[in-house]
């Protein structure tokens, strides 16, 4: 009898939760916030003619932290294996050689009859941009005694946590490096990931790797996640500086490295969510469970997606439940508005798990100025929340997002190694 016909004859949902995953059931990275206060989607994908939309590389910033959710992405960590910090400053630099050519497009440069050809051929014989963002985040272990660089840590980077209702596999999780590949089209993303690995060859190797996916709006609004739920309603506004200043970008009032100006912490996690078991709940309890009405995605106290939750006039969670997600993500108090995080989040579909349940769940992301004051503390919230009987986070980690390249002759970590 499978673990799912035992459920169904009574068994308690966290023993069901527990039994899964004691069983080897992978689940990617980890669970913040899931719904309405989860992560971005949001309404941003733009239209463009297929291969046409590009971004600038050059920036005070990296893109991919700000830039509009493109429909496909790749979380790749790694080991660095560059055996000193001249070799390092190599891999950085044919990393922005690479990222900065695939992000413009092309033609590549002939290679010769006898040699490998200049590029795999995986977008035909001209590279188009298609929306492509390369985006490298260095994580903490990069800060140990092999390259001299751990009085340049940035004071909050470290390990990720293991947070109550985890189940982490570490061979999934931290990387010295992680890159974030995000295109308007998977062949884009897997294009430019072979690419960058084949120029950076024996610099690093990979850790750990996920793939995701944002579903378009159905049948307006914000896209949804695996859940059925419209997902990233609640966001920072990218476009308004002061809130980025305030909620993203390193601090530079003497508490961080004068290097990281223009970086971000970003985390990733990956959350599997048990959705045969979901399948099964009523909509009521959904709806409950997380806080929006599930086809609208409006808060249960309001009626069109965009409302603001109303808490003050549902003080004992007569309507919107006091453990309800949203809540609990962001109780929208002057006490919690500096928690906020700028989110993004794409959904994950890897098959089967080794006992034949659907693997698929959520590749959660997201930039902050803080650490700790922003995302560990709405982890903090969430604790023990009833959503935790359907997602399981595994793996991810926590990363500190390069500043960018300011001039086509700067490169990726310049600030930090030069």
């Amino acid at each position: 009898m499978t673990d799912l016909q035992n459920h169904s004859r009574g068994l308690g949902r966290r023993a069901f939760v527990s039994g899964l995953l004691g069983a080897g059931v992978a689940a990617p990275l980890a669970a913040a916030s899931i719904a309405a206060g989860g992560p971005a989607f949001a309404n941003e994908l733009a239209d463009a003619p297929a291969g046409s939309r590009s971004y600038p590389f050059e920036g005070t910033h990296q893109q991919g932290i700000l830039t509009p959710v493109q429909s496909a992405a790749a979380f790749v960590a790694f080991d660095v294996t560059a055996a000193n910090r001249t070799e390092l400053v190599a891999l950085l630099r044919g990393i922005t050689e690479r990222a900065r050519f695939l992000t413009r497009g092309g033609t590549p440069s002939p290679t010769g009859l006898s040699a490998p050809p200049p590029d795999s051929g995986v977008l035909g014989p001209t590279v188009v941009p298609d929306g492509l963002t390369v985006t490298a985040s260095v994580g903490a272990s990069l800060f140990d005694d092999r390259f001299g660089l751990t009085p340049r840590k940035p004071s909050k980077l470290r390990t990720m946590d293991d947070f109550p209702n985890d189940a982490l596999q570490r061979e999934v999780c931290d990387g010295d490096l992680l890159l974030q590949i995000r295109a308007d089209h998977t062949d884009t993303v897997t294009h430019a990931l072979r690419e960058v690995m084949r120029a950076t060859r024996g610099g690093m190797q990979v850790r750990w790797r996920t793939e995701g996916f944002v579903s378009p709006p159905r049948p307006s609004g914000t896209p949804r996640n695996l859940l059925g739920s419209k997902d990233g309603t609640a966001n920072p506004d990218v476009t308004d500086s002061s809130q980025m200043d305030e909620l993203v970008w390193a601090k530079r009032d003497g508490t961080e490295p004068a290097w990281t100006a223009g970086g971000t912490y970003h985390v990733v996690r990956v959350i599997r969510m048990l959705v045969e078991f979901w399948d099964r709940v009523s909509l009521r309890e959904q709806e409950n469970l997380i806080g929006r009405v599930r086809d609208s995605g409006a808060p249960q106290t309001g009626s069109r997606e965009s409302d603001v939750p109303d808490y003050p006039n549902d003080p004992a969670g007569d309507t919107i439940a006091l453990g309800a997600h949203i809540r609990l993500a962001n109780p929208r108090t002057p006490q919690t508005a500096s928690s906020r995080m700028l989110r993004r989040g794409y959904n994950y579909n890897s098959g089967l798990d080794n006992n034949g349940n659907l693997d698929m769940g959520l590749v959660f992301t997201t930039f902050n100025q803080d650490l700790d004051r922003q995302f560990v503390a709405v982890q903090k919230r969430l604790a023990n929340e009833a959503l935790v009987d359907y997602v399981s986070p595994f793996g991810g980690g926590y990363f500190f997002a390069l500043p960018g390249a300011r001039t086509s002759s700067d490169w990726l970590g310049r600030s930090l190694l030069a």
